[in-house]
């Protein structure tokens, strides 16, 4: 099963996420994309991590390339999150930008035939009519572009709005 969780930012969808996957077949993994830029971000990794730790995950920070992890069983894979993840490839260390939309649709189709079910976080972007730098425009469209994609060719979606999933698409499993 494929299960993408949209919606706003601090909305609920990453504790609602975590607890769908807990409740799930094992092995667990939690595909951690945030990149360290700075004290602040390390600090936020330590404490996810230190959340996760007791949870049955077995996590991997993974930036990049999510498209060659290997697995040794199928299980549940939890990927947090799409925005992270399309930043970093999108933009390298150096301040370039490459388009990298068919890469994660790629990656991400390896992951969904590596797991039995694989749940996917990503944000509600570009319904804020907001002006942005044309850097910043592009990521937001290839975000929405992915989302669409993924929304398309996935079994389930749902909105989170304040902690509750509205469902849009298919059902979640497990009577959520």
């Amino acid at each position: 099963m494929r299960i993408l969780l949209t919606g706003g930012s601090g909305c609920g969808k990453s504790t609602f996420a975590e607890r769908l996957a807990r409740a799930l077949p094992a092995p667990r993994c939690y595909l951690a994309t945030m990149r360290p830029y700075d004290e602040e971000s390390l600090v936020k990794i330590k404490r996810h991590q230190k959340q996760r730790s007791d949870a049955g995950f077995l996590t991997i920070e993974r930036e990049t390339d999510l498209g060659n992890i290997e697995f040794s069983a199928h299980g549940t894979v939890l990927l947090e999150c799409m925005c992270n993840l399309l930043a970093n490839e999108m933009f390298d260390e150096a301040g370039g930008e490459r388009d990298v939309y068919d890469k994660i649709l790629l990656d991400i189709g390896k992951l969904e035939q590596s797991c039995d079910t694989l749940i996917v976080v990503t944000n509600e972007v570009g319904s804020d009519d907001g002006t942005y730098d044309e850097s910043t425009a592009r990521y937001i469209e290839t975000l929405g572009r992915l989302n669409r994609a993924l929304a398309k060719r996935f079994d389930c979606v749902a909105e989170l709005v304040c902690g509750i999933p509205l469902v849009l698409k298919g059902q979640l499993p497990t009577g959520e």
